[in-house]
């Protein structure tokens, strides 16, 4: 994705989320703390994981106040523990006080997805099989979601709708057919000059054998069995990458990714993920 499409996002994501928990001011922090007040803020980790997001948070706060000071002491992708400081702020206290609670948002989420995908990772290390995401993302955050995976090791499979050509079910059966979907998209990306990866879901040998014979970057394997599994990918013999979905699990995955498949796919890497524990304290 064109990093400057990518920057806008963002900005415009912090710029929604501050309007909408600031409003019209922090009437709570305004009225006690004096204008002219200077502090300092450090993130304390509470919880082992993979940190993620830090970049992101200096974002944060130069959009609020430019005059913040973040000094950094631990970068993205670093394993931390309970105790650990990755970064302390130093600025005004009303800029610290209103900035905070966007920041941990941010950085509890990302963290806890990289956190989650470092897991999955390291479980399948050896069987040759990457750790896809999916779009099964929290609505304008996506961006940094899938940030969050990539910093966990694993891979983004698309950003939207706009980036590949995925013909699911819904688009195969509407189109009339495997071969019907995939001639459709390859005439469309020929007419309008696009170079997209085109994959297909299959979810039988039938369609597996009329994705085969059409030919497409990428088939997913829908709701297979380990066993048909390893069948499709010999099928298959390395004409094109594969991929299983469909409720793969941390604990179901590995005999999918010892049937050879090139990625999983887990759309709980974002859906269901639980956030990292941390905090922002005040430093006296």
């Amino acid at each position: 994705m064109d990093e400057l499409i990518v920057n806008e996002l963002i900005e415009e994501l912090i710029k929604l989320s501050f309007a909408e928990d600031i409003g019209d001011g922090d009437h709570t922090t305004l009225c006690c703390i004096p204008a002219d007040a200077i502090g300092k803020q450090k993130l304390l980790i509470k919880e082992e994981g993979i940190l993620a997001g830090v970049d992101i948070a200096r974002r944060v706060f130069n959009a609020f106040d430019p005059e913040l000071k973040m000094e950094v002491f631990m970068q993205d992708g670093t394993h931390v523990v309970p105790g650990d400081v990755p970064f302390v702020v130093t600025g005004k206290e009303q800029s610290l006080l209103q900035t905070e609670r966007l920041m941990l948002n941010i950085m509890q989420r990302m963290s806890g997805i990289a956190t989650m995908t470092a897991r999955y990772v390291k479980a399948l290390e050896g069987t040759g099989t990457k750790v896809l995401d999916t779009r099964k993302t929290t609505p304008g955050m996506r961006i940094l979601e899938k940030m969050a995976v990539k910093i966990g090791g694993g891979c983004n499979h698309r950003i939207g709708l706009f980036d590949m050509i995925l013909l699911k079910d819904n688009h195969v059966d509407f189109a009339g057919g495997i071969h019907n979907a995939i001639s459709r998209a390859k005439q469309y990306c020929k007419e309008k000059g696009k170079n997209l990866k085109i994959e297909v879901e299959v979810r039988n040998f039938t369609e597996l054998d009329e994705a085969l014979a059409e030919g497409v970057d990428r088939i997913m394997f829908d709701n297979f069995t380990p066993e048909d599994t390893a069948k499709a990918v010999q099928i298959v013999n390395h004409r094109c990458e594969t991929e299983s979905s469909g409720g793969i699990t941390y604990d179901t995955m590995l005999p999918y990714a010892n049937a050879g498949v090139d990625y999983i796919s887990f759309g709980a890497l974002t859906h269901s993920v639980k956030g990292l524990d941390m905090s922002f304290k005040a430093v006296k």
